[in-house]
């Protein structure tokens, strides 16, 4: 079994931040989201990866490496041009072979183990086996009919759908899919469409099953939903305390504070996380926050949000919340009179002035 994850694209949902980074590594909870993925694949036993990269290459590249301090081998598979997934596959066919292959969008986050997947694939022997996740508005999704366990019938954004049950970006394939993406045409949005591939394995009478996840899902494309994932993913958090706290602090409820890091005279509400060198001084940090290696906060106070490496953020005159706030960033009071907004704001940038 080998292992397919996508980390191409542009993110333009996600944007100004992934004008400057791959999507695929904004930070949940202060590790890329790709990473989640890349360990659920390698605690399910899978150690031959491909990664799928487009213009941020070099980013991926660097953050992921060759693999092996988790002990697996990954291999680069540049896509030039982002024209669908199906495509992602065909490009990707020689580093496949006709080996069976998990193919996992890499901006996707599954709380499920992918242990219980793949033995059901390897049981069945099915063509394909495709996770899906019960939604409240399957009209927004690649939705599955089902009969039993096996799927009858796949739509693109529905308008009346056939079931709740949304496709999750968690895929896997018998080498069957290489023949019928062969003969794939492109969609009316120019992309070859791995819904319609799965489609012709059905139309062809192969067997394609389906898992349901029993836990939860999130498709990360949107500020919402990174900020939806980091507080999923803060529920598990583990209380570890490496850096300093003065005796002036008080950490309460489970909070991680990185080696370097230091807490002066501030509150710390978990769940929330602070990384290595953060400083975190008079200020108060509230419930589902993460907050990235470098930053320093002071005087303020923060919750429910995502700060990514090096930012500034000091005397802020309002509680910050709900923010996603990208690496480098510079949020402070000025005592300057007049009043005046001085902003400094790239491309889709959003700000909430009360």
């Amino acid at each position: 079994m080998k292992a397919l994850i996508l980390a191409g694209g542009k993110g333009t949902r996600l944007r100004p931040i992934t004008y400057s980074m791959a999507k695929q590594l904004v930070p949940v909870a202060n590790k890329p989201v790709v990473e989640y993925g890349l360990e659920a694949l390698i605690r399910a036993g899978v150690k031959e990866i491909g990664v799928i990269v487009g213009d941020t290459a070099d980013a991926v590249m660097a953050a992921l490496g060759d693999g092996s301090r988790w002990g697996a081998e990954i291999t680069y598979i540049p896509q030039p041009d982002p024209l669908g997934l199906a495509h992602a596959v065909a490009t990707a066919k020689p580093f496949l072979g006709s080996s069976d292959f998990v193919m996992y969008l890499g901006d996707n986050l599954v709380k499920s183990s992918l242990e219980a997947l793949i033995e059901e694939f390897q049981f069945h022997r099915p063509s394909a086996t495709i996770l899906l996740s019960p939604v409240k508005n399957p009209s927004q999704f690649g939705v599955a009919e089902m009969d039993g366990d096996c799927v009858r019938r796949l739509e693109e954004k529905p308008a009346e759908p056939r079931s709740n049950l949304a496709l999750v970006g968690v895929y896997i394939f018998s080498s069957a899919i290489h023949d019928i993406i062969a003969k794939l045409q492109p969609s009316a949005r120019g992309e070859y469409e791995i819904t319609e591939a799965i489609q012709g394995l059905i139309d062809q009478g192969q067997v394609v099953r389906s898992h349901v996840v029993q836990d939860w899902w999130k498709d990360t494309g949107t500020v919402e939903a990174m900020l939806e994932a980091n507080r999923l993913i803060l529920e598990d958090l583990e209380t570890k305390i490496e850096g300093e706290v003065d005796s002036e602090s008080r950490i309460e409820g489970r909070v991680s504070i990185a080696r370097g890091a230091r807490i002066v005279k501030s509150v710390v509400r978990g769940p929330a996380i602070i990384g290595s060198d953060c400083l975190i001084e008079n200020s108060f940090v509230g419930p589902f926050t993460a907050i990235d290696a470098g930053t320093t906060l002071r005087s303020s106070e923060i919750e429910n949000s995502i700060v990514l490496a090096e930012c500034h953020i000091e005397n802020a005159h309002n509680r910050i919340e709900s923010s996603l706030i990208g690496r480098g960033a510079v949020v402070r009071q000025s005592d300057r009179v007049p009043k005046t907004l001085s902003l400094v704001l790239g491309d889709s940038s959003q700000v909430e002035i009360p």
